[in-house]
């Protein structure tokens, strides 16, 4: 098992394939690794599947995203990538765009697990990488599979929307239930 378990849920169980798409950005290589690393054994763990895909930056991950969903047939995603503060305000606009892009994505109905890590510096993203520490590349797995399961049992429900499935017709003992 890599690294200490800081889920308080167990992960979910799944009676259908489950097909993620990782989309990292591999600005900083090795806590890029670290977090794909633990991306992939969280998502293998709960006996799903995964693609790898690579953007130039966390700006684009959320494009990547959208783009996929739109073309392809995932059914959800592991944002993973590193914003470490800098001299000057690209990283306030980094941070935001790129949380606030995935965070509508989300609210669309996509499941996506957000590991953007927005860090003051290399030391607090290498530790928060490290599958053996805080492994938030897992963490975002275990989200987005959670969510994968809240969307097919939610997608698998049966209920009426504002009206009745039935309408009764005055008059008609056979529309009555």
């Amino acid at each position: 098992m890599a690294g200490p378990s800081h889920y308080i849920m167990p992960l979910p169980e799944f009676d259908k394939p489950v097909k993620i798409l990782i989309v990292a950005s591999p600005y900083y290589k090795d806590i890029s690794d670290n977090q794909i690393a633990g991306a992939k054994a969280e998502i293998e763990k709960a006996g799903a599947t995964w693609e790898l895909v690579e953007v130039p930056g966390a700006l684009e991950i959320p494009t990547a995203i959208g783009i996929a969903e739109r073309m392809s047939n995932f059914d959800g995603y592991v944002a993973l990538g590193c914003v470490i503060r800098g001299e000057t305000t690209h990283y306030d606009t980094v941070c935001n765009d790129s949380s606030r892009a995935i965070q509508l994505l989300g609210l669309q109905g996509l499941c996506i697990g957000n590991g953007i890590l927005t860090v003051e510096n290399r030391a607090q993203a290498e530790v928060r990488a490290d599958p053996a520490e805080m492994n938030k590349g897992g963490g975002a797995a275990a989200a987005a599979l959670h969510l994968i399961a809240l969307a097919r049992k939610w997608g698998n429900a049966e209920k009426d929307v504002g009206f009745a499935r039935d309408i009764l017709m005055a008059g008609n003992p056979e529309s009555r239930a």
